[in-house]
């Protein structure tokens, strides 16, 4: 029997593996993809995720490849100007005790990865669909279906291959626990508990990453910068020690043509995006036009939500526990996806090394523990969509606010001392 059985090695699945081994722990994580890759994009890591990160060993990794913002600014999309400033670097490691920090999400995902091979005691299935699973009175069999010859405890590690069949095998996994880490359309939550699916916001994420050096001087940065505008806002920050910045551009969907569906990604010609940018930004500053100017390539997401979390039985029930996004979907307006279910990770392996208690027992102590934070995290997600989007007196009162008490109303104790 495996003591743990993760579904899902993305950030979340990953860091809870990690977790798990730095308290001696062992765990089975099982991922559909045949191999780990992220999509180039950055995240933002506040201080309450770093110091987990740290904690975890990954100080030193992480310092190769992260950048270190100086400041968190909102300006005004439309006139360029300046309303509130947030200082990070120094200020916010001796208030909160480790850094802000940004980061590619493949970085990050590198270095999780490497350190969990280095373990040694997390067996990693790759190309391994978890198809169905069933509770038992102690604990959980999962099907895994492959359609490579993989024999029962074989690991298909990152990057090998293995002889594949005319039709996928099905594998059983006994485990004394199950934790579904795969994400918003978890086939674990689906099977397990009877809530609504994600709904589509009608908003769409543009994201691109830009080398500095291609960048003149007055469009480069180091600051993690939100410029708002009416029904949309900006967001840049550096990644890769400073030499790339990431952009990502977030409003409401304007092609009705192109229907929000799962897993959807606008595939059009890089130059019609581009040109659908534009037109959006075109009330915006020269600044901002001038950067979404110079960049070719872009992708984009549309951004679902579901109901937030409304007790603990949402994300754990008898052997089984969720995860995440796969719990609790975070849109991206307080930058905590990720942050989240790192949070998530940290607490499941602190539960889960309660000997005294039962396995449901654990389970339910981490959903009790995490699910009030989750669900404030996922309000405040929402209520920023509002703020940043702002038109008319709300816009102005925003404006005037951030103006007088912008450090006060930038800065979140509740959020980074968690």
């Amino acid at each position: 029997m495996s003591d743990l059985a993760i579904v899902g090695a993305g950030l979340g699945g990953l860091s809870l593996a990690l977790a798990l081994q730095q308290a001696g722990q062992a765990c089975t994580l099982v991922e559909r993809a045949p191999e780990l890759t992220e999509v180039g994009a950055g995240i933002q890591l506040g201080p309450h995720v770093m110091r987990r990160l740290y904690g975890w060993g990954l100080k030193e990794a992480l310092h190769e490849r992260i950048a270190l913002p100086e400041a968190l600014e909102a300006r005004d999309a439309l006139r360029g100007t300046q309303l509130a400033t947030l200082p990070l670097g120094s200020y916010c490691e001796q208030r909160y005790g480790a850094p802000y920090a940004t980061v590619h999400r493949a970085d990050l995902q590198a270095a999780l990865l490497r350190a969990v091979e280095q373990g040694g005691n997390t067996v990693l299935r790759l190309n391994t669909p978890c198809s169905s699973w069933v509770e038992q009175h102690d604990g959980v069999t999962l099907e895994l279906a492959t359609a490579s010859a993989l024999a029962p405890g074989q690991i298909l590690a990152q990057g090998e291959e293995a002889a594949t069949q005319t039709s996928p095998a099905k594998v059983p996994l006994h485990a004394s626990a199950l934790i579904g880490a795969d994400g918003l359309w978890s086939r674990v939550r689906a099977s397990g508990w009877a809530l609504p699916e994600p709904v589509s916001t009608g908003h769409l994420a543009y994201r691109a990453m830009v080398p500095q050096a291609l960048l003149p001087e007055r469009l480069r940065s180091q600051t993690v910068t939100v410029w708002m505008g009416p029904h949309l806002h900006l967001v840049t920050y550096p990644v890769r020690q400073g030499e790339w910045l990431n952009v990502v551009v977030l409003m409401q969907a304007q092609d009705t043509h192109h229907p929000v569906t799962p897993g959807w990604d606008l595939t059009r010609h890089p130059h019609d995006m581009a040109a659908d940018l534009q037109a959006a930004m075109r009330g915006c500053c020269a600044g901002v036009r001038d950067l979404l100017s110079m960049i070719e390539q872009w992708r984009v997401w549309p951004l679902f939500v579901r109901d937030t979390l409304a007790g603990p039985d949402q994300m754990a029930r008898g052997h089984v526990a969720l995860l995440g996004d796969a719990a609790h979907p975070m849109l991206p307006y307080l930058a905590q996806g990720a942050g989240m279910a790192m949070e998530d990770a940290d607490c499941l392996a602190q539960c889960w090394t309660q000997t005294d208690l039962t396995i449901p027992q654990r389970l339910h102590r981490y959903a009790v523990a995490r699910w009030q934070r989750n669900a404030r995290v996922q309000l405040q997600s929402r209520r920023n969509a509002d703020i940043f989007h702002a038109t008319g007196w709300m816009r102005w009162g925003r404006d005037l606010g951030l103006k007088l008490m912008g450090q006060r109303l930038m800065d979140q104790p509740w959020l980074f001392s968690g």
